[in-house]
């Protein structure tokens, strides 16, 4: 499966952006979506996953209460919703496809070019 990232920018801290991730190539329902992220010098880290029918979400406790990752199978689109940005949430955002659920990088076969979110104080 293809998939294209969208979405990212500049904003200042208290502010939202809206990610969106953009499947081809195969049947995107059949497949769990996560966004990950990487901030400078450090490791790609799990950020939001979302299983196959859109009804079970997890998130990393960095982020739980601002981020919402939904899903739009007759889309094939997945979104993540990023209110209340911090500056500690810049970094290059990664959307990806897997089969497991699981929320380790190595479970993913299918990653995004990546989108950049700055967040300014």
């Amino acid at each position: 499966v293809q998939l294209q990232a969208s979405g990212g920018g500049l904003v200042q801290a208290g502010g939202s952006l809206r990610l969106s991730c953009a499947a081809s190539g195969r049947t995107f329902s059949n497949y769990y979506m996560a966004w990950f992220r990487q901030a400078p010098g450090k490791e790609r880290e799990f950020v939001a996953g979302v299983n196959r029918n859109g009804f079970r979400r997890v998130y990393a406790d960095s982020v739980k209460g601002r981020f919402t990752i939904t899903r739009d199978n007759t889309k094939d689109t997945v979104y993540l919703q990023m209110n209340s940005l911090k500056p500690e949430d810049t970094a290059v955002y990664y959307c990806a496809a897997g089969l497991s659920g699981r929320n380790s990088i190595s479970e993913y076969n299918y990653w995004g070019q990546g989108t950049l979110v700055t967040v300014s104080s």
